[in-house]
Order: structure tokens, then C-alpha cells, then sequence
């Protein structure tokens, strides 16, 4: 079962749906979420530097297992529900300091102006 806070490879549809690519995500969904339910709740990550709201930037040290290539940015403004099945593999895990940098981050976006 996925757990919260892992590093998974999914294919991401882009936005158009015209097309998809295998890319990194944090699991959100917590695992009493996981175990019911046949879907994720995923924040996407990217290598790519630019400062976007709603992101910041995280690094092998930020990790309870796995490494990272490269510093990335988790995208709180990135949301996804996927399925379960579609995981390619697991490659890591946020420690528990940057999965509620996550959670405040993400409370950040959805609450009210």
C-alpha cells in the first residue's frame, strides 16, 4: 500500500491531455485514505527552478529514504487524484518536517481570501 508522504513515479497527463510523462509526486492522502481507497491524492514535484506561489524547494537532506538527483520543488498548486495501479515505482520518502511544510502549504491555497 502507498503511504503518505512517499516519492512515487506516475504518468502525469499534461493539461491538454494530449499526451503524458513519467514524473515524481508526493503522496497527500494519508494511509487510512490509501488503504480504502484504490486512488492517490498526489502534490506534483519538478526540477525546474522558477519561484511559483504555492512551492518550495526541497533536497536529498529533506528525505527519510531515497535521494533526489537534483534539488526539486514540490508544487502544492499541483493536484492530482490517480490511481493507485498506475504507480510505476517508489523512490523515496519526505521526512516528517517537510510533509507538514506540505500540509501548511497546501492549507495556504485553499484557504479563504
Amino acid at each position: 500500500m502507498p503511504k503518505q508522504g512517499e516519492i512515487v513515479l506516475i504518468p502525469i497527463p499534461f493539461t491538454d491531455l494530449s499526451s503524458q510523462k513519467r514524473r515524481p509526486v508526493v503522496i497527500v492522502s494519508n494511509d487510512a485514505y490509501n488503504s480504502k481507497s484504490a486512488d492517490i491524492v498526489v502534490v506534483a514535484m519538478t526540477s525546474n527552478p522558477a519561484a511559483v506561489d504555492y512551492s518550495f524547494t526541497i533536497t536529498s537532506a529533506d528525505l527519510e529514504k531515497g535521494t533526489l538527483n537534483r534539488p526539486s520543488k514540490i508544487r502544492v498548486d499541483k493536484i492530482y487524484t490517480l490511481s493507485q495501479s498506475i504507480i510505476v515505482k517508489t523512490f523515496g520518502q519526505v521526512n516528517a518536517k517537510t510533509l507538514d511544510r506540505i500540509c501548511k502549504t497546501l492549507k495556504e491555497l485553499t484557504d479563504k481570501s
